[in-house]
């Protein structure tokens, strides 16, 4: 099993930027990708973005530059910069992993949530 848990998020000023944090512990050998994924309100979850074991990232479209994944497998750790935020990245932010390869990002690949963390942004 892999827990995650999620912080980092909050309440910032369109434009503002927050940093979110995923802490990873359990059986994380067996990990490959890890990303963040975003549910707001009425909608359905979507990736932000997702990083493999070895760091190749990939972004959702709305991204556009404004946020960067990283990883640092030493401390079973996955972060999401987010800078440029406006109103619309309001959402619950979710962290998530699987042991699954060739499955790419989609959240279906997924095996393990963390239970998510809150990113309001205010006009």
């Amino acid at each position: 099993q892999v827990q995650l848990v999620e912080s980092g998020g909050g309440l910032v000023q369109a434009g503002g930027s927050l940093r979110l944090s995923c802490a990873a512990s359990g059986r994380m050998f067996s990990i490959n990708n890890m990303g963040w994924y975003r549910q707001a309100p009425g909608k359905q979850r979507e990736l932000v973005a997702g990083i493999t074991s070895v760091g190749s990232a990939a972004y959702g479209d709305f991204v556009r530059g404004r946020f960067t994944i990283s990883r640092d497998n030493a401390k079973n750790t996955v972060y999401l910069q987010m800078n440029s935020l406006k109103p619309e990245d309001t959402a619950v932010y979710y962290c998530a992993a699987t042991r699954a390869l060739g499955l790419g990002f989609t959240p279906r690949a997924m095996e393990y949530w963390g239970k998510g963390t809150l990113v309001t942004v205010s006009s």
